[in-house]
């Protein structure tokens, strides 16, 4: 399919973890502080920080740790955070998009709700896996809203991706692993992959370990230079995944690609169906 084509393109072949949010993140207008107690997730393997066999490939460490983590993720119910990305589309690098999220499992289920910015604040989406003809309901703000209101799209056409690099149906913690894993297994094949393992990350305050993973030699087969992915110790699980290019002129800082990072993010809240519901009172569709 186009979309995993593009998917395959874009991420780098790493399980990555990293360091403090960007200085744009955490000087911007909707920077989020961690208010309630996280809960807590199931026992699963800990991230053994560069415990490798002799002769295996670097990354062979943190894919163990993936697919073992993997089934723990998998059998989590749900989880609520707040979602900032940004991402290089068309050669330029957009603003952070700040979103609050629910995510079901079973069936798959997202809701959004669009913190920032200013021009977005407001919108919100959903979409269930299998319902409304495999079409998100959407809704804008404004004039937009009064002259449209809640429309049906499909996550893959024109609209739904103007401004995005992937659908929404790929979006959430679970796809990432998912696809990470994919791309590591592939990356196996070569060899010019440093891997470093960095203890006490902190993302929003939250204690991290960080997996850098560096391609120092740009080629055909790699997808990215450096790529980080936050994984919470407590939590053991991926919150936050940055890839970069590499840099345009010799001594130059490596260029943003993409940045996904899940804030206050909580576990198993009980979501129901009412909270992926058009009807629903607290949300704004119509």
């Amino acid at each position: 399919m186009v979309f995993d084509n593009l998917l395959r393109r874009s991420l780098p072949a790493v399980l990555v973890a990293g360091f403090l949010l960007s200085s744009a993140m955490a000087q911007g207008q909707y920077r989020l502080v961690e208010r309630a107690p996280v809960a807590p997730a199931a026992q699963g393997p800990s991230l053994q920080a560069g415990v490798g066999q002799p002769g295996e490939h670097p990354l062979m460490p943190t894919l163990r740790w993936a697919q073992e983590g993997l089934r723990n993720i998998e059998k989590l119910e749900d989880y609520s955070a707040t979602l900032a990305k940004r991402e290089r589309i068309g050669g330029k690098l957009t603003d952070y998009e700040y979103i609050f999220v629910k995510v079901r499992h079973r069936p798959f289920s997202v809701y959004l709700y669009f913190l920032g910015p200013p021009a977005k604040k407001g919108q919100e989406v959903i979409y269930i896996d299998s319902k409304n003809d495999g079409k998100m309901w959407a809704h804008g703000t404004g004039l937009q809203d009064t002259m449209f209101g809640t429309v049906s799209l499909t996550p893959t056409g024109m609209i739904a991706m103007r401004g995005q690099r992937y659908p929404l149906t790929e979006l959430g913690i679970l796809n990432l692993v998912h696809r990470l894993i994919e791309v590591g297994n592939d990356d196996l094949k070569y060899g010019e992959c440093e891997v470093q393992f960095i203890k006490g990350a902190k993302i929003n305050g939250r204690t991290c370990t960080c997996i850098q993973v560096v391609h120092p030699v740009p080629r055909r087969n790699f997808l990215y230079h450096l790529a980080r992915i936050f994984v919470d110790d407590e939590l053991n699980v991926p919150i936050r995944y940055a890839a970069y290019d590499w840099p345009k002129q010799s001594g130059g800082a490596p260029e943003v690609m993409e940045e996904y990072t899940y804030l206050n993010l909580k576990l198993n809240n009980g979501f129901t169906d009412a909270d992926f519901d058009i009807r629903n009172p607290n949300y704004r569709f119509r």
